[in-house]
């Protein structure tokens, strides 16, 4: 299957550039291993190569021999071998010469060096609408940060494709597979996190069941910002009881298999007196992973577009996410004690802006009003104006509206 280009390949040669290894973090089968082998000259899979074992209990740097850039494919399988690369790092004084893919975060070790001025960290999602060719990128995120006005032609895409695009998600080895298959993979990639991979991650045995219910939570309540306990009693209402401190222990594995990712609420000064809501959203790490957990087939989110929303929410952030790191900045959204929300902020340190995200283009001006309302809230002599104020949909026009809110189709928005 030819490489599908991604974002993240010149933030991983920039990085190669300036430092001595890099380490590209992320869900499995997020496309790691296939865009690092894009930069390195020599590899290893350290989780399935029969040899690697022997040669770690004889000396670890026999892994390290190799032309440089040298892929350490998978390095958790062997946290001890994170110092070996700090050592090398030290004795060549050379950058470029390591680039470690991880799927999950070893438990801490006190003995592991923090790798600070040695290694640069990257982390990777899932295929956005953008690098799967669903999007035009005619819409830059970086040139409406910069200021400009929006312009494209409807690019087409339709319910079915976004309700399709959901579903099979962006996993790159999913890309092109029947539509039916890819959801099924989806599945059984859930299923080997609830029976697998979360024992493998530090020994510990989870409850199969207990996990599946706690991700089918999530799920339900994928981008909100829902309590501990509201997911525990609704994992709960699945025939299996889950606790509060058992759902708190399960989000944190989840987290540390990069399937889980918060988004924060943004923390700025206000002009008016409501108290900011300080709670995360939770998505899981692809849309497709929520739909799989929900059972969802086209026909069924065709039919509940309440539901659906939710999840084309979770696939925006997604995006835009991938899309904001690249500039060096992330995505949060914002919350007061009056129940004013913003989607998502996207803050690259030295400028910002709000979306909202609709699915339907009925819902454009409610949304504008609730941007022009936020904005007249935040104190922008701390954090100056905004960029742009933007709604992003799923289908039509891009363009500026009369009140300056601009409007997005997720079919054009691009990096």
């Amino acid at each position: 299957m030819a490489y599908l280009a991604r974002i993240v390949d010149s933030e991983i040669q920039e990085l190669l550039q300036s430092a001595g290894a890099v380490l590209i973090d992320g869900a499995k089968a997020c496309g790691k291993t296939r865009s690092a082998r894009e930069h390195a000259r020599s590899e290893v899979l350290l989780d399935t190569d029969p040899v690697v074992e022997q040669q770690m209990d004889v000396d670890p740097r026999l892994v390290l021999e190799g032309d440089v850039p040298r892929l350490l494919d998978e390095w958790q399988v062997f946290p001890k071998l994170w110092n070996y690369v700090r050592r090398a790092v030290d004795d060549r004084s050379r950058p470029g010469q390591f680039i470690l893919t991880g799927s999950a975060t070893p438990p801490d070790d006190a003995t592991r060096h923090s790798g600070a001025g040695r290694f640069a960290r990257l982390l990777m999602r899932p295929l956005t609408l953008f690098e799967a060719g669903l999007s035009t990128g005619a819409i830059s995120l970086e040139a409406l940060l910069a200021g400009e006005q929006p312009s494209s032609g409807d690019p087409g895409l339709s319910l079915d494709e976004s309700i399709e695009a959901v579903i099979r998600g962006g996993c790159p080895g999913l890309h092109g597979l029947p539509l039916r298959a890819a959801a099924r993979a989806n599945q059984d990639y859930l299923d080997r996190i609830a029976r697998t991979d979360i024992h493998r991650l530090d020994g510990v045995r989870r409850d199969p069941g207990r996990v599946t219910a706690t991700i089918a939570s999530l799920a339900r309540n994928v981008a909100s910002t829902v309590s501990l306990k509201t997911l525990a009693d609704d994992a709960s209402g699945m025939g299996t009881a889950v606790s509060y401190e058992t759902v708190s222990e399960y989000l944190s594995a989840l987290e540390r298999l990069m399937v889980l990712e918060e988004q924060p609420a943004w923390n700025t000064h206000l002009r008016s007196s409501h108290r900011l809501r300080v709670s995360p959203k939770r998505h899981l790490v692809d849309p497709s992973l929520a739909a799989a957990a929900l059972g969802a087939t086209p026909a069924s989110l065709k039919a509940d577009l309440n539901t659906f929303g939710l999840l084309f929410e979770s696939m925006v952030t997604r995006d835009l996410r991938v899309f904001a790191q690249r500039l060096g900045g992330g995505v949060f959204h914002y919350r007061d004690q009056a129940g004013l929300e913003v989607d998502a902020i996207i803050d690259v340190g030295d400028r910002w802006a709000a979306f909202e995200i609709k699915l339907g283009i009925g819902q454009i001006d409610r949304a504008a009003a609730q941007l022009l309302a936020f904005q007249r809230r935040v104190d922008t002599s701390k954090r100056g104006a905004p960029a742009c104020l933007g709604v992003i949909v799923g289908s039509g026009l891009g363009f500026t509206r009369p009140d300056g809110v601009h409007v997005i189709p997720i079919g054009a928005l691009g990096p």
